[in-house]
């Protein structure tokens, strides 16, 4: 018992190893596949999908917490001019006194035209105001922050570092603008520094969403929302009285140029690839409110990119390996879309990056690269299929031409056999009665012997396809009488009684050797198999444009579940192959083929230890086809 069951758990070990071993396989493709495509800088498609998210978000507003001041042609049309040290200095009074938190100086001060008593007086006013900021573009090193200092008359004056980024030895290397320095070796940029005037948290650098470090500088990535977000005002308005200052108040003042003569001044944004898509005004602004809002894109660990990727793989593999070609192409197409969708809506609604190229690019390569694997592989099937069916047709073939010959063979010396016995029989003195019984055993042994070899031989014809109607108007209750009285001795012999209930019918264009064989089947299996002192029904009638003959015994029946299956060739029921009934198994077959070739059916309704009937229906108008 013990044994079985070791034997039996072995077994069945066995069977998973040799299940699951395709799946490891694949599995191991596909992170092989996988570790590869993570070797690949895919950096400057990652950021285009980046950008495209960007540009695709719906819902977004700003702080209303900044607002920029310009520097335009229009300006110098009007001011005839920059405008100079004395008009900023004026400008910046009415500022400082509308409340403003804080005025950034984006603009080269120290070039700005005007006397020095004007520059010497403008330069007093920004000491003497701690919440005015010169920008600059860029930036030093510890121990050299004497650099920060301007020129004179500003000599006083420190400006805060400010510097853009663009991607262009590095990460993506489109010259985009997609993020922002932070801290340089440890001191705070401007932009971080202003918004910690309405986020404390920001103290700690490290507080800031997304935050990362790259060289000598923590940076973060900006949340671009869209061109012209923020209110903007043209310099030469704010001279005149047409502006309220009160609404100046709280807010960052960004006081830049936009004057379209220097790249240095724009940068190229996820919105626009332009070398004049944004101001660094504006962009400062962007970076302001992204810390304010402390909603810098996420980007996700790098393992979590390692992870979609195998999972992408793995899932490419198996279907395209699994599939059907159309439904795989469009299951991958709908999982690559989805997770797309995936990652818009994280980065629309929660502000995570998921980085997509790899995992697309995996997809798409799984599939390319595996589809003419899988086709070499049905190649080889379908050729070793070819193969096999051509062997199986060639051994058919030569089954079928023994089986013919073997009957034809068989069928000279049983004819003999039986002529001998008759020529014996019709001498009744010359042999005795217990020769004479033993000569019937030998006739009726023949015969059963050639009802089969006839059997195998018909078996032969319909698989070589060599029936041929030959189609004469009969009576089909002649055909009946026929069959039943050609069948009436063995129903005496079981003491079964054969009802006829026979309508009269016109003649029916039939094979009429062919159906007397297809009711003689039917009628001889109903006496074999009925009990002994029990009746067979044969009725008839005319239906739809059909022929209905019906043949019902009292036998045991059939059960349910080889119903569908006793018309299949040498099938026999368990009932009939435990019971000394002989059989071909070939009776049925070749009664539904019969029926079949003249255009009707054969049906058959059976209640296991009630009996059974067997329906066969012949259209009257059609004789049927060749075979």
């Amino acid at each position: 018992m013990n044994f079985e069951t070791s034997s039996e758990g072995k077994n069945r070990l066995y069977r998973y190893r040799l299940q699951f071993r395709p799946l490891g396989l694949r599995l191991i493709f596909a992170f092989a596949v996988a570790f590869l495509i993570s070797q690949l800088n895919l950096e400057y498609i990652d950021s285009w999908f980046f950008d495209l998210r960007i540009r695709a978000r719906i819902f977004q507003k700003n702080t209303e917490n900044i607002q920029l001041i310009y520097i335009t042609p229009s300006t110098i049309q009007k001011l005839n001019g920059m405008p100079n040290s004395e008009y900023q200095n004026t400008l910046l009074k009415k500022l400082v006194s509308s409340g403003a938190k804080a005025i950034v100086y984006d603009i080269p001060i120290s070039e700005t035209p005007g006397s020095l008593l004007a520059k010497k007086t403008w330069a007093t006013t920004i000491a003497n105001n701690p919440q005015v900021y010169v920008a600059s573009k860029e930036t030093t090193l510890k121990g050299e922050e004497k650099n920060l200092y301007l020129s004179f008359p500003f000599e006083n004056l420190k400006a805060t570092p400010a510097p853009k980024t663009s991607d262009t030895l590095n990460f993506a290397k489109d010259s985009v603008t997609r993020r922002m320095i932070l801290t340089y070796q440890d001191l705070p940029i401007l932009q971080l520094q202003l918004a910690r005037l309405y986020n404390p948290e920001l103290v700690d650098p490290k507080n800031v969403r997304g935050h990362f470090l790259f060289y000598n500088t923590l940076q973060t990535y900006i949340d671009y929302l869209r061109p012209k977000a923020f209110k903007s005002f043209f310099i030469e308005d704010l001279g005149s009285n047409k502006i309220d200052f009160s609404q100046f108040k709280n807010k960052i003042l960004i006081i830049g140029t936009d004057l379209n003569l220097n790249e240095a001044e724009y940068i190229r944004t996820p919105h626009s690839s332009s070398p004049t898509a944004m101001t660094r005004v504006e962009m400062l602004a962007h970076s302001i409110d992204t810390l304010i809002r402390n909603s810098s894109p996420l980007k996700l660990p790098l393992y979590v990119n390692w992870i979609l990727l195998g999972l992408i793989s793995a899932i490419t593999i198996q279907i395209v390996l699994s599939m059907k070609p159309a439904q795989g192409l469009l299951t991958i197409l709908g999982i690559l879309a989805g997770f797309t969708l995936f990652c818009f809506g994280l980065s629309s609604f929660f502000g995570i990056w998921v980085t997509m190229a790899h995992p697309l690019l995996a997809g798409f390569l799984c599939y390319y690269f595996f589809i003419p694997y899988r086709l070499i592989i049905e190649n080889r099937r379908s050729w070793e299929y070819y193969q096999k069916n051509k062997i199986l047709s060639q051994v058919e073939e030569l089954k079928t031409n023994f089986i013919s010959m073997m009957s034809h063979d068989l069928k000279t010396p049983l004819a003999r056999i039986q002529g001998m016995t008759d020529v014996i029989l019709a001498d009744s003195n010359s042999v005795s009665s217990q020769q004479r019984e033993a000569i019937d055993t030998i006739k009726f042994s023949a015969e059963d012997l050639l009802k089969f070899v006839n059997a195998i031989l018909n078996y032969g014809r319909v698989e070589s396809q060599g029936f041929q109607l030959n189609i004469q108007s009969k009576d089909i209750n002649n055909l009946l009488t026929e069959v039943v009285r050609k069948h009436e001795f063995l129903a005496k012999f079981k003491h079964i009684q054969i009802v006829m209930e026979l309508e009269p019918m016109f003649p029916v264009p039939v094979d009429p050797d062919l159906i007397k064989q297809v009711f003689s089947n039917l009628v001889e299996n109903a006496i074999k198999y009925s009990n002994d002192h029990t009746k067979i029904l044969i009725c008839n009638e005319e239906q739809d444009g059909k022929v209905m003959v019906q043949i019902t015994d009292q036998g045991p029946g059939i059960p349910a579940d080889e119903l569908p299956h006793i018309f299949m060739k040498f099938f026999r029921s368990k009932n009939a192959k435990s019971s000394p009934i002989k059989g071909s198994g070939l009776g049925l077959y070749l009664a539904k083929y019969f029926t079949e070739l003249h255009g009707g059916k054969i049906v058959v309704e059976s209640i296991c230890g009630n009996g059974s009937t067997f329906t066969v229906e012949l259209p009257m108008n059609q004789g049927g086809s060749n075979a």
